[in-house]
């Protein structure tokens, strides 16, 4: 059967809460005279030619039906694959006595125009694609029962799964897991796109996701402030002006990058590269001294200095636009040391790895900082499970970024990103399993740092250093992402800041 190619670069930007879709979609039908079957058949149609394009010799369609109107949008679905020929398969979740409204109407049209509806009892092995229009976007509690039992037979199915609205069983808002979920090849997403399918493990539960507005008019919009904001390429286009032809390496600021205790090397030069490959004009690694000799044999243009103590900093510090501090920092006295006097500086800094870890233990609270912390670093700044952060990654960023102040990045499926200004909280939706090996994050702090040392606001240059990050982390896996070392972004930082920026 044909892949679905992947559409996200094509998605709206704007991400909404649950119930934020529901009041637009209210909009619609109350004060734009949209009917809410019309809407209904427009979801279901829209579905449909998903399903077509998507896997055009699929003959053999299972429809799995709730009782709300994520049934009746499947209902449509039903309808429409029938007169198309198609053998299909309508199995009822729940009791059909409790359909109303909309969804009725539209699984008594599927049984007038001659189609069947079976209980659900299991999925026909015949079964060659499987649409969940089980539940919508208005689950709260952990799915149960009979409820669960048919998300866990879908799961155990081969036939790929086309999900209607978002999977059943995934919280639109949190994009967590409640009790059980479908994990669907496609999802089509209807009116707003609901944030917590790109974070979490909302990616995993939808796959490819695709949208359709249902041709709702744009003053409908025009009554929601959206909840987040999706970050995609499109975002780095104009950011970075054209360098000019008078331009030298000072015109690009210097990064001064602050880590590699012993035998953790690879960890500062691995953030001194990224900053090197996104554009900082000059780049420093303060290090232990046991192997600042050889930290650049092989990568020349880095500088490298020796500390012992944090006094040694000082002739850098003189020169230097941004610190990058925590690669490989260690937790002893040296790197605490050399985070205290870091912290005493009046540079703008990206704080990640270890001097994360020690800033849980003395917490601090200012402006000037960008904080990269994965799950686990965000639960010990917050003193609590890293199960705790990912159950509400969007809740868990504002509690750090409202304890620590300045940017928070929490890394991860669904990277976020939230600053102090106005802007609403920003998902990044790009990047991929792969990027899931040591020292990705290293190479992201070296990129932050270098778009802060070439003039971006710490907020910008978040937001830019994650969509570059997982542009770059893309473009490596295009030979598969087992395998995938960190290094193998490096390369690939260079093609796309210049073909984006015009830098």
């Amino acid at each position: 059967m044909q892949r679905l190619i992947r559409d996200v670069d094509r998605l709206p930007n704007a991400l909404y809460r649950a119930e934020q879709v529901r009041e637009l979609d209210r909009t619609a039908i109350e004060e734009h005279g949209i009917p809410g079957a019309e809407l209904m058949e427009r979801a279901g149609r829209a579905a449909y030619r998903l399903l077509r394009q998507g896997w055009p010799d699929a003959r053999v369609i299972s429809i799995v039906c709730g009782i709300g109107n994520n049934g009746g949008d499947g209902y449509v679905v039903a309808r429409h694959a029938r007169t198309d020929g198609l053998e299909v398969r309508v199995l009822q979740l729940g009791d059909p006595q409790r359909l109303r409204g909309d969804a009725l109407t539209m699984a008594t049209r599927f049984q007038e125009a001659g189609g069947s509806i079976a209980p659900f009892r299991g999925l026909p092995e015949a079964t060659e694609l499987i649409v969940d229009a089980v539940l919508g976007t208005g689950l709260e509690r952990a799915v149960a029962g009979e409820w669960a039992q048919a998300i866990a037979a879908i799961n155990r199915h081969p036939a790929p799964v086309l999900a209607i609205d978002i999977p059943s069983g995934l919280h639109s808002d949190l994009g967590r897991i409640l009790g059980t979920a479908v994990r669907a090849e496609a999802t089509i997403s209807f009116i707003g796109l609901k944030q917590g399918m790109f974070t979490g493990s909302g990616p995993d539960c939808c796959g490819d996701v695709h949208f359709d507005a249902l041709q709702v008019p744009a003053a409908v919009y025009a009554r929601q402030i959206l909840s987040a904001h999706r970050l995609d390429r499109t975002l780095l286009d104009g950011l970075l002006a054209r360098r000019p032809r008078s331009a030298n390496k000072g015109s690009f600021g210097h990064v001064l990058v602050v880590g590699g205790a012993r035998g953790y090397s690879g960890a500062a030069r691995l953030a001194g590269e990224g900053a090197l490959y996104t554009g900082a004009g000059l780049v420093t690694i303060a290090t232990h001294p046991d192997h600042a000799a050889y930290l650049n044999l092989s990568r020349p243009e880095l500088m490298c200095l020796g500390v012992e103590e944090p006094t040694e900093l000082e002739p850098v510090l003189e020169r230097t636009t941004v610190i990058a501090v925590g690669p490989g920092l260690g937790k002893d006295s040296w790197g605490k040391g050399l985070l205290a006097r870091v912290l005493a500086t009046g540079h703008p800094l990206v704080v990640d790895a270890d001097a994360l870890n020690l800033l849980a233990a003395a917490p601090a609270l200012r402006g000037d900082w960008v904080l990269t912390p994965h799950p686990g670093e965000a639960a010990r700044l917050l003193g609590t499970e890293t199960g705790a952060v990912q159950a509400d990654r969007f809740g868990s960023v504002r509690r750090l970024r409202d304890r620590f102040g300045g940017v928070v990045v929490l890394k991860g499926a669904g990277t976020l990103v939230l600053g102090p200004s106005h802007k609403p909280l920003e998902v990044c939706t790009g990047g991929n399993p792969g990027m899931a090996t040591a020292g990705t994050g290293d190479v992201l702090t070296g990129m932050i740092a270098a778009l802060v040392a070439q003039g971006l606001d710490l907020e910008d240059a978040a937001a830019a250093g994650v969509c570059l990050h997982a542009a770059a982390g893309d473009a490596a896996a295009e030979g598969g992402e087992r395998g995938l070392l960190a290094s193998d972004l490096l390369t690939r930082i260079r093609p796309l800041i210049n073909s984006e920026t015009g830098a």
